[in-house]
Formats: structure tokens, sequence, C-alpha cells
């Protein structure tokens, strides 16, 4: 609990020398106020305090790839919340990201996979959204945590053969292999 307190005294002073400066040039209300909501309906967490504790310290080891104050803590608001909904470690999820786009919401590889998660658009077709926007937040994440999902019970728990066959490389270990080394970037 000390830690706690130590890591949400470290944010508020971080927040007054960065974006709740109290210098009209710097100062964004925008930005506090979407925090603020972000902390307060955050609500895949216990509590507003270990909410925010999370996403300060999430959002400083992703605030390299992710520049943008808002759509960082977006990202990892909705990783949480999707994480939680389909009972998957968040360290996990973060490092899958990690190894798939670099949290690069708007990459698209080579076989034509998109997004954070890198869904590949046939989906949208399979389950009758055709319209979706796999670009979106939100709705990759969605997207990319119910499939990951669906090849873990496929694979009765082996989370290498699962990971294996989100990324189409079933019977190889080479990928699962970067998702767990990632994922030790996203460890609490």
């Amino acid at each position: 609990m000390h830690t706690l307190k130590i890591a949400c005294y470290c944010f508020c002073l971080m927040l007054s020398t960065s974006i709740w400066a109290n210098t009209p040039d710097t100062f964004d209300p925008e930005l506090r106020d979407a925090l603020k909501k972000s902390f307060a309906t955050a609500d895949s967490f216990k509590d507003r305090y270990i909410a925010e504790v999370w996403l300060v310290d999430m959002s400083g080891r992703i605030d390299r790839y992710v520049k943008d104050d808002l759509e960082r803590v977006e990202i990892l608001r909705n990783a949480h919340a999707e994480a939680q909904r389909h009972e998957l470690p968040i360290d996990l999820v973060l490092g899958l990201i990690h190894t798939e786009s670099l949290f690069n919401r708007f990459a698209i590889s080579r076989a034509g996979a998109q997004g954070l998660m890198q869904v590949m658009p046939f989906w949208k077709k399979e389950i009758g959204r055709p319209n979706d926007n796999l670009t979106s937040i939100k709705t990759n994440l969605r997207y990319g945590c119910t499939i990951l999902k669906h090849y873990l019970k496929v694979a009765k728990g082996d989370w290498t053969e699962a990971l294996a066959r989100y990324n189409g490389s079933y019977g190889k270990v080479w990928y699962p292999e970067r998702v767990y080394k990632n994922q030790k970037r996203y460890r609490e």
C-alpha cells in the first residue's frame, strides 16, 4: 500500500509539472477532463486509485510509442477492460500489442492485418459487421482479445499454442517467445 501512495504522489507531481501546470500556455483542460473521466470510468479496476496508479505506470512504459496522451490512456484503459472481460492477463495483452504493432493503431501488415492487435479484415465479414473500423482502438481490442481467448480455448489453455494460432504460425514457437519477452515489459 505504501508503494501505491508513493506512486500516486509521483503521479500528482508529474501532472503538476506537465499537463496540469498552472501556466496558461501549458494548461490543457481537455486533457485534464479526459484523464479524470478515464480514471473515473475505468470500471475494469477495483477502484479509482488503483486505476490511476496503473494507468500512470503503464502510460510511462509506452509513451515513446504513443506520443498523444489521450490516445495512450484510451489504449491502456480499453486494453485493460478487454483483458478483464476475456479473463486474459493484461501484461500478456500488452506484450502481444507491443509485438504486433508497437502500439500503432494504424499499423497494417504485409498480409493486411490492421490495428493494435493486427486483426485480419476477414473477421468483420465472418461475424457480419463489415463496417467495423479495425483502426478504432476499442473495436480492435475487442476483436483481438476475443480471437485470442478463442484460440486459448481451442488450445485447451496452452498459451504457446494459442499465441501461435493467433499469429498464424501454429506449430512454431518463435512468435509466442517474442510475445513472452515483450510481456515482461508490462508486468506490475
